[in-house]
């Protein structure tokens, strides 16, 4: 199976999609109250150069977790996913995220809802635990209530989150990475597709973890050093890549940034996603360096980018 690439813009997400044609693309987590009551056109807009794409909802309520599902299918999105993994203690307040793992049933009638309410696919996000909720077969129990849902793509960061105390920042950092308890969750639950995430920082380790689950999420390694991407399809999947290079990337996004621009965007809202693109290359601190001294002005063009691009060596 294809690795699973997570990420929290779209313009980054359209960035990605031009190096490698076999990521599936998240979009950020966007509540059902941001969809029903907020700007849809805003939340939901992607370029079609992003298929596939999947929507992350968070939410508890099913009827507009249903409603947001069907909106995701009319939209076109690949997939739909219910977010059940993020710490932050506003979604917690509203009974979103990783808060929900302590009540599984619910979970699953949030996700029979939305399989009631569409034809794409329904998968899930979430932690091994949270809190002292952590053990190995707390995590059984869960998967195995929510799988009467019918969903059958569970992806599992493999740490647990601390509800109090802990920063969303921190909760991607200090509870322990467990990736044995993700691959015993697929020995228990081999008719399942179990996708593993968190942590994961070469293509070298994905290949070992492939060997215990069905797929890979790489989230914040492909955003600090994105040409990660363009390695995929050599290395995992004998394809001729999308791009030969890095300055190639760039070229190609040129005409979306002009369109972006045209539309009152501001510069460095495209080029933050790209600030690690020349990681570890010559120029590469220039050129980072370049856009965030200039990118952010309110006359900054595409010159900018191109400055910058002068200033390495692909």
């Amino acid at each position: 199976m294809a690795p699973m690439m997570e990420w929290t813009d779209r313009h980054y997400r359209y960035f990605a999609r031009l190096m490698s044609r076999h990521t599936l693309l998240y979009t950020e987590m966007v509540t059902t109250g941001a969809i029903i009551f907020g700007d849809e056109e805003r939340h939901l807009a992607y370029n079609e150069e992003e298929h596939p794409i999947a929507l992350q909802l968070g939410g508890s309520h099913q009827a507009d977790l249903a409603k947001c599902a069907r909106i995701a299918q009319q939209r076109g999105y690949d997939e739909v996913n219910l977010n059940v993994g993020c710490p932050s203690d506003r979604v917690q307040n509203n009974m979103i995220g990783a808060c929900l793992m302590g009540h599984a049933e619910l979970v699953r009638d949030c996700l029979k809802a939305m399989q009631d309410a569409c034809e794409i696919p329904v998968t899930i996000k979430h932690r091994i635990g949270i809190d002292e909720l952590d053990s190995e077969q707390f995590l059984f129990d869960f998967v195995g209530t929510v799988k009467e849902s019918g969903c059958k793509t569970f992806i599992v960061h493999a740490r647990k989150a601390i509800l109090e105390g802990l920063s969303p920042k921190e909760n991607r950092e200090i509870p322990p990475l467990i990736y044995a308890r993700v691959y015993a969750l697929k020995q228990q639950f081999p008719e399942l597709e179990i996708i593993i995430n968190g942590g994961i920082k070469t293509l070298q380790e994905t290949d070992q973890h492939l060997q215990h689950v069905d797929g890979v999420m790489i989230g914040r390694e492909a955003y600090q050093n994105p040409w990660l991407l363009a390695e995929i399809e050599s290395r995992l999947f004998d394809a001729e890549p999308q791009v030969h290079s890095r300055k190639e990337v760039i070229e190609a996004m040129l005409p979306y940034i002009a369109r972006q621009l045209e539309q009152g965007l501001k510069l460095s809202y495209m080029t933050r996603h790209i600030l690690g693109l020349f990681h570890g290359q010559p120029g590469g601190k220039k050129f980072r360096r370049h856009l965030s001294e200039n990118a952010h002005r309110t006359d900054a063009g595409i010159e900018v980018l191109e400055q910058a691009l002068a200033l390495v060596r692909d």
